[in-house]
């Protein structure tokens, strides 16, 4: 797995779930197992077979969220404003029209569009990423059309 930017923040969170996973819900999944087990013969057990699903996505994700955190670049902000950086916060308007947009780049565990936080690695935020204030950008929308940025500010 590729290193992830993270805020301190987000880290704290992931940390605190990975714990909640590990502890109470591999106990539940347990009690659960145990009382599936009562009912007799596990091959026909539904109780049994889904508690044992449910045991492997859990696992599943506890190896994910480990992968996440022992790959994660903790976001610092940049002092340098002359290019984009994950943590910064870039304004930009489309070169054939007025209207502004500010985003924040950050990676992609805390990507949220409709609070304008792009990922680093989405479309618009690589584009965006090492350019300076002044440099027009291209990006492919999902419709396949081409679409032009300037960038108007670096924060």
């Amino acid at each position: 797995m590729k290193e992830e930017y993270v805020s301190k923040e987000k880290i704290e969170e992931l940390k605190e779930r990975l714990r909640e996973l590990k502890t109470t819900h591999r106990i539940e999944i347990a009690d659960r197992l145990k009382r599936a087990k009562e009912f007799g013969d596990l091959s026909e057990n539904f109780e049994y077979a889904q508690a044992k699903e449910d045991q492997e996505k859990l696992e599943r994700d506890i190896l994910n969220l480990e992968e996440v955190i022992k790959n994660a670049r903790l976001i610092v902000k940049s002092k340098n404003r002359d290019v984009v950086s994950v943590g910064l916060t870039v304004t930009i308007k489309k070169q054939d029209g007025d209207a502004k947009r500010t985003l924040t780049i950050v990676g992609s565990q805390e990507t949220d569009p409709f609070n304008d936080k792009i990922s680093n690695v989405s479309p618009l935020g690589k584009e965006l990423m090492n350019k300076k204030v002044g440099e027009v950008v291209t990006v492919k929308t999902p419709k396949g059309d081409l679409v032009k940025y300037e960038i108007i500010a670096i924060e």
